[in-house]
């Protein structure tokens, strides 16, 4: 199981057309072959700051996202609402116990 993890530092004039455009990509990369979670969460603590939190079955399942329409659509758009660079950490994680 890969877990991403996508922080958004976001332009607070801009984080309407942000939300806009993020909610696309996550309905449709719920989609998408090998995704077993895909949400978007705004740090409570950090103004205008939101993590994409993404769990997929293997590396075969990002590699396809990444390189799908809608996630490569979103990448060329991002830059217009970050204040800062796009900070993605990637774990190689397994369940221990649910």
């Amino acid at each position: 199981m890969i877990i991403v993890h996508a922080v958004f530092h976001i332009n607070p004039t801009k984080q309407d057309s942000f939300l806009e455009e993020i909610n696309s990509l996550i309905h449709a990369s719920r989609e998408e072959n090998g995704n077993v979670s895909y949400n978007l969460y705004k740090d409570t603590e950090q103004e205008n700051t939101y993590i994409m939190v993404e769990v997929w079955k293997d590396m075969e399942a990002v590699g396809s996202h990444n390189a799908s329409e809608h996630f490569t659509s979103f990448v060329a758009k991002a830059q217009n609402y970050l204040t800062a660079p796009l900070d993605i950490t990637a774990y190689d994680g397994q369940l221990l116990k649910k």
